[in-house]
């Protein structure tokens, strides 16, 4: 009897509508965790001036919300792979879009805190959107729909520069709030055509439910599935000691039917038996890579946010000796952070022309090191002009190796713990974000601007190395 893959029918039906729905969908929701980022920059110095808080409860207000994230990614990357995808977005989008509107409403500094800790914990389910777009696209050019993918994020935070640009100096900081909520109450209605992964579909023994998605796909699509029946690969029956380096291990096994045995060990185990999956010696080394380079991606990027907001400042009120005062104009402080949000733009482009020819692992630890020259100068303070020109050029690299990263991680696992890797190793990336607040914030604001370059630039090469150190690249490889 002839049987096909879903890589192999995915591959024979290439990326046409249904994937494009897809993506629209998916792309909303990055939309909206790149948007309760953003705001991260603006809310924090208009809630200090109206409750007159320390800077250290500002920067408090921005770790708060990465500490929800690392819970909110762990959790709802568990969700996904025990209850599916489905399962993981429509609950992570109902948290998030209700605790974000009520945060608008707080009338307290605790209230809002404990409110923004919440919204962290609803965005840690982002990863659930890119992993669920990743398990629809032919493999031949995945790089290339997970960097335009990207561009969503890319929107996301040029739109929230312009939204506070508009609201903050018309409204207050409560309307940026609500405005800020709506992306992900636009998801809710559409949620109940969203199809289920059918590699998730496998991997729960539902062959019958998966090859329905197939047909779906197909159908939408105008073109037809491969002839036989659909089967799976049989991750959990693949016996480790036949094989003798990770790389061997982390390659394609023999295709072969999905077993009811295999489902029950998976649902019985839970998250227990996935992180000991992920902990393997199999996997160790890879796992704790990705972990540290979820850490400084995390870290760099959202400190390159703050530090757009910050190091102006800095520069004027430290260069004559005093310790900080918040001078800043509003509206060159929008200015700023609306160039540097631009500057994503190129930074996708580099990444998927690199991505297809050099590869994952290339591009990662080549525009990692290119960020690091670009932050180097501000290392000492230089004009605002030359601030901005740097920033710019760093953003760009940092959102091009967070692009290739968010790539590289659902590739890299299989599918019955990708979710709950990816959602840990997305965790361990909003550790980078609960301390990247106290170096951008708290040491700029002491005027050790040369200490808190320097150790961004730490962590940036030691990122580097480690995409270097990685066991293997995944640049046309099936998702297994």
């Amino acid at each position: 009897m002839e049987t096909y893959t879903t890589d192999e029918a995915l591959a024979l039906m290439g990326f046409g509508k249904f994937q494009a729905l897809v993506l629209v969908y998916a792309g909303m929701g990055w939309v909206a965790e790149s948007m309760e980022l953003m705001l991260l920059s603006f809310v924090g110095p208009l809630v200090r001036k109206e409750w007159k808080i320390s800077p250290q409860n500002e920067s408090l207000l921005s770790s708060v919300v990465f500490a929800g994230m690392l819970i909110g990614a762990c959790a709802w990357g568990f969700v996904s792979d025990k209850y599916g995808r489905r399962t993981g977005l429509l609950y992570s989008t109902l948290f998030t879009s209700g605790v974000g509107f009520l945060s608008a409403f707080s009338p307290n500094y605790l209230c809002l805190l404990a409110l923004r800790f919440l919204v962290g914990v609803g965005v840690g389910g982002g990863h659930v959107f890119s992993s669920w777009f990743l398990e629809f696209v032919p493999a031949h050019n995945r790089g290339t729909w997970m960097v335009l993918f990207s561009v969503f994020w890319t929107i996301g935070t040029v739109l929230e520069a312009s939204l506070a640009w508009v609201v903050i100096s018309a409204l207050n900081w409560r309307w940026l709030l609500v405005l800020t909520a709506l992306p992900c109450f636009l998801l809710i209605p559409f949620f109940r055509i969203t199809p289920e992964s059918p590699r998730y579909l496998c991997a729960q023994n539902r062959i019958s439910d998966a090859t329905l998605v197939l047909e779906r796909i197909a159908a939408a699509n105008k073109s037809a599935l491969p002839p036989g029946v659909l089967t799976y690969h049989l991750e959990s029956k693949v016996d480790h000691k036949d094989f003798t380096s990770e790389t061997e291990y982390l390659l394609p096994v023999k295709e072969k039917e999905c077993m009811v045995e295999n489902v029950m060990s998976s649902k019985s185990g839970g998250g227990i038996n996935a992180l000991r999956r992920l902990l393997s010696r199999k996997l160790l080394r890879l796992t704790l890579l990705l972990w540290f380079v979820f850490y400084a991606n995390s870290f760099v990027y959202y400190g390159l946010v703050l530090l757009t907001s910050q190091l102006s400042d800095a520069n004027r009120s430290c260069s004559s000796g005093l310790t900080y005062v918040e001078q800043h104009n509003d509206a060159n402080l929008y200015k700023d952070t609306f160039v540097t949000s631009l500057a994503e733009i190129p930074g996708l482009v580099i990444s998927a022309v690199l991505v297809e020819w050099f590869g994952r692992k290339a591009s990662m630890w080549f525009m990692l090191f290119t960020c690091c020259a670009f932050l180097g100068p501000l290392a000492l303070q230089q004009n605002e002009l030359l601030t901005t020109v740097f920033l710019f050029g760093a953003r760009a690299f940092a959102m091009g190796s967070f692009t290739v990263l968010c790539l590289y991680a659902p590739e890299v696992y299989p599918t019955s713990v990708r979710s709950t890797g990816v959602g840990i190793a997305t965790a361990m990336g909003r550790i980078g974000g609960v301390v990247c607040p106290l170096v951008a914030v708290s040491m700029l604001r002491s005027c050790h601007q040369m200490e808190a370059i320097l150790f961004f630039e730490l962590v940036l090469f030691l990122a580097g190395i480690a995409c270097f150190l990685l066991p293997i690249e995944t640049k046309g490889r099936e998702m297994e």
